[in-house]
């Protein structure tokens, strides 16, 4: 059997890069990215312990920016937490969530400087190393720029994402996911957990389930969902529910982040997706910043199919402020199109010209 093609593919527009991860031609991976916003997950940076929590088998730890995170003693030389006051380099592990500060080890070189002393890889590069049969296709000849020097003739320049691509990534954004030969997943994040329905929408329940078990698999992935994670499969008793368990595993077992814990008294599969990078629905939770830069996504699109054009978005104001708050991003634009783009705030989104 031949080895599976497997592709990078990113896509920049101002203020975001988007990459895909697809596996003979299917999406298998999916990272939405603001390049002036990192997670930080990766970085290396100077940090200073400010509470040492025994109790907690940690410290929490300022870092650049203010933030605060927290170092357990297990990512520490011999289990021992610095006093507090102690300066240190730190990797940040997992990104900040919900109020929680970010996850740092201490098992890393000390570097000189202060801040950021070390950006770690953007997630093209990270599956650059994961798969290194891959090639990497870039839109951007910046992109292609900025990934040559590290990946050398694997990185080559491509077309943007095909339509289907797009239709395909746009749906990850709402949380129900059509099932082909009928049925659907209804995906709910919550704050404490993330609820996943199987609907069967009058189809045959155990057909429905069989084709909605690895959806439900590949759809965490591409989502990033983390945390408890509660899957409730269409009709069936608790026997047949039971009975169900193999396929699950099997559609679990190509993710290494993901601890299954059993069915639960109310008939729920129950697992744990441990959480690296936010969530895709946490990236996107500032609408007004998520629809700015699909508008700006577009305005360069436009402009770079007709290099003569003046763009102008048209938008609300709290998308239009959106856009100004990002750094760099309305920049982006006017150099890669030789010209500003103008905003005027209006009560629908659109964009035309100036």
């Amino acid at each position: 059997m031949a080895a599976p093609l497997i592709e990078i593919r990113v896509s920049r527009a101002p203020g975001e890069r988007r990459v895909a991860l697809l596996r003979d031609g299917r999406l298998e991976g999916f990272r939405l990215e603001r390049p002036a916003r990192p997670d930080g997950v990766g970085d290396v940076v100077r940090g200073r312990v400010v509470a040492v929590m025994p109790a907690l088998s940690g410290a929490f730890v300022e870092l650049p920016g203010g933030d605060t995170g927290f170092l357990p003693a297990n990512e520490t030389e011999g289990r021992r937490l610095p006093p507090e006051g102690t300066r240190l380099a730190l990797r940040i592990l997992r990104a900040a969530q919900g109020g929680k500060g970010a996850r740092v080890s201490a098992r890393v070189p000390d570097l000189p400087g202060e801040g950021v002393l070390a950006r770690g890889p953007d997630q093209a590069l990270r599956w650059a190393a994961q798969f290194p049969e891959a090639r990497v296709l870039a839109d951007s000849p910046a992109e292609l720029a900025r990934l040559r020097p590290l990946l050398g003739a694997r990185a080559a320049l491509a077309p943007p994402f095909d339509d289907a691509l797009e239709a395909e990534i746009e749906a990850l954004h709402g949380p129900e996911v059509v099932l082909d030969g009928g049925g659907r997943l209804i995906i709910s994040p919550l704050p404490a957990l993330t609820a996943v329905d199987v609907d069967s929408g009058g189809a045959d329940p155990a057909a429905v389930n069989a084709r909605a078990i690895p959806e439900f698999a590949r759809q965490m992935r591409l989502r990033d969902l983390a945390g408890p994670i509660l899957l409730d499969v269409a009709g069936l008793t608790a026997r047949q529910r039971a009975g169900l368990e193999p396929a699950l595993r099997a559609a679990l077992g190509a993710d290494p982040l993901v601890q299954y814990l059993g069915l639960g008294p109310l008939g729920l599969f129950e697992m744990r997706r441990t959480r690296i990078h936010p969530p895709l629905h946490e990236v996107l939770a500032d609408r007004a910043l998520a629809h700015g830069l699909a508008l700006l996504r577009q305005a360069a699109r436009e402009a770079a199919a007709a290099p003569a054009r003046r763009m102008a978005l048209h938008a609300p104001a709290p998308v239009l402020a959106a856009l100004r708050a990002l750094p760099g991003a309305l920049e982006e634009y006017a150099e890669a199109a030789r010209h500003a783009l103008t905003l005027r705030e209006a009560a629908t989104a659109e964009v035309t010209d100036a």
